[in-house]
C-alpha cells in the first residue's frame, strides 16, 4: 500500500495502539533514564553505539583490535586504520539506524523472530572479541535473556517479543539525541564521542544536534510511512 505521507485517514486501531505504545515506552524511558531499572537496557544500546563504529572501521578498511562496555554505561571500541572522520559520529548514527530497524521489525512477529536472532548472534560474535567483564557478562546475559522471551513467545501465552524489540528500538532512537545532551548540556564529559566530535564550538555542536534530531524525526515519520497498515501490536 502506498505511504499516507499527508496522514490522511490517520489512523486504525492498530496504528493508533502501535503509536501509543511507542509514546508510553519514550516517556517511560527518559522519566527512568538516569536509574538502574534501566541499566541493562542502556547497556545494550551502548553495545550497538560502539558495534556501530566497529561496523564503520570495518567499511572502511580498518582493523578493530577490541570493544569494551562499562559498568558505568560508557564503552570504547579501538580501532586501527580506517577512516576516522566516519568512524567517529558512526556510534550516534548506528545508534538511530538500529533504533529504526527494531521498531519496524516490531510491528510483525517473524520480523521481530529475526531481529531477536540477528541480536543474539551479534551479541555470541562480540562474546569472544569483548575486552572487559562487563561486555562478556553483558552479552551472555542478553542472549539468556532473549532466549527466556523466545520461549515465553512460542510456549505459553505471554506473547511479548514484539514489545521487548519495539522497546530496544525506541530506546536507541532515542539514544542519540538524548546522549549528545547528557555529554555536552547536562554534564560535561569530555572523553565522550560528543566531545570528540564536537569540541567546544557551542555553533557547530548545535548543527550536529540538529542532524541527530532530525534521523531520530526521520526514523519516527518512516515507520508511519512504511510500517503499520495491515500490523497489529
Amino acid at each position: 500500500m502506498k505511504p499516507d505521507w499527508e496522514l490522511q485517514n490517520c489512523c486504525d486501531k492498530d496504528q493508533k495502539l502501535f503509536l501509543a505504545t511507542v509514546g508510553v515506552f519514550t516517556l517511560v524511558i527518559l522519566a527512568l533514564w538516569r536509574t538502574f531499572l534501566l541499566t541493562p537496557f542502556k547497556l545494550i544500546t551502548v553495545f550497538l553505539h560502539e558495534a556501530s563504529h566497529a561496523i564503520a572501521c570495518k567499511l572502511t578498511c580498518g582493523e578493530v583490535m577490541g570493544m569494551e562496555v562499562h559498568a558505568n554505561e560508557g564503552g570504547v571500541t579501538q580501532t586501527r586504520g580506517g577512516v576516522y572522520w566516519l568512524i567517529l559520529p558512526a556510534g550516534y548514527l548506528g545508534s538511530s539506524f538500529w533504533g529504526m530497524l527494531l521498531i519496524l521489525a516490531s510491528t510483525g512477529l517473524l520480523t521481530s523472530r529475526i531481529a531477536a536472532g540477528c541480536l543474539g548472534v551479534a551479541l555470541l560474535i562480540v562474546l569472544f572479541v569483548a575486552k572487559n567483564w562487563t561486555l562478556r557478562g553483558l552479552c551472555i546475559g542478553f542472549i539468556i535473556f532473549l532466549a527466556v522471551i523466545w520461549i515465553l513467545q512460542e510456549k505459553t501465552t505471554v506473547r511479548i517479543l514484539r514489545y521487548v524489540i519495539l522497546f530496544i528500538g525506541v530506546m536507541n532512537s532515542l539514544f542519540s539525541v538524548y546522549d549528545i545532551y547528557d555529554d555536552l548540556i547536562s554534564r560535561r564529559v569530555n572523553s565522550s564521542d560528543a566531545e570528540n566530535h564536537m569540541g567546544n564550538d557551542f555553533f557547530h555542536f548545535s548543527k550536529c544536534f540538529c542532524v541527530y534530531w532530525a534521523c531520530y524525526l526521520i526514523n519516527m515519520r518512516l515507520i508511519h510511512g512504511v510500517g503499520f497498515y495491515s500490523c497489529g501490536v
